[in-house]
């Protein structure tokens, strides 16, 4: 179900771990997982936890609580705005305005082309620097106004 070099992958990481503890491996794998299917079926994630010997609600529990996972589908770049309190005063709720007016779509949804994906995260622990937006969980923009966030979108078409 994944590749060898997922696979590989994942082996490095478990072996960062005791042998008898290979399941502390679980949410990097599941992050190699999603880089290489986009996201987590309930198949994927059963691969998974086969793979790291343990039972499946075990790795269910672990990608339903983090937002990084993706339960679904979602666009080739996934925008994530941060929306707590801290930033929220910041104007990261202008910045989610902004994005949902720019892209015509509300959080949790993806653009008809399928390019973005627009969620809601909670503290990135950059509030200093928000409005910050998160892209495909690996890239953080900060500072961003509406021109910076136009930019942002151009660049990833």
């Amino acid at each position: 179900m994944l590749t060898t070099d997922s696979l590989q992958r994942i082996d490095r990481e478990v072996a960062k771990y005791p042998p008898e503890q290979k399941k502390s491996a679980v949410m990097s794998a599941l992050i190699i997982a999603q880089d290489e299917k986009g996201w987590l079926s309930t198949e994927l994630m059963d691969y998974v936890a086969q793979y790291l010997g343990m039972p499946p609600v075990a790795v269910y529990e672990v990608a339903t609580f983090y937002t990084m996972y993706n339960l679904k589908p979602v666009g080739r770049h996934k925008l994530t705005v941060c929306t707590c309190l801290p930033c929220g005063l910041q104007g990261s709720l202008a910045a989610a305005d902004h994005l949902r007016e720019k892209l015509g779509i509300g959080f949790n949804e993806t653009t008809p082309d399928g390019r973005f994906t627009l969620k809601e995260g909670e503290c990135m622990g950059a509030c200093a620097m928000a409005p910050v937006v998160l892209v495909n969980n690996k890239k953080m923009h900060d500072y961003m106004s509406n021109e910076k966030l136009d930019k942002l979108l151009e660049s990833l078409k």
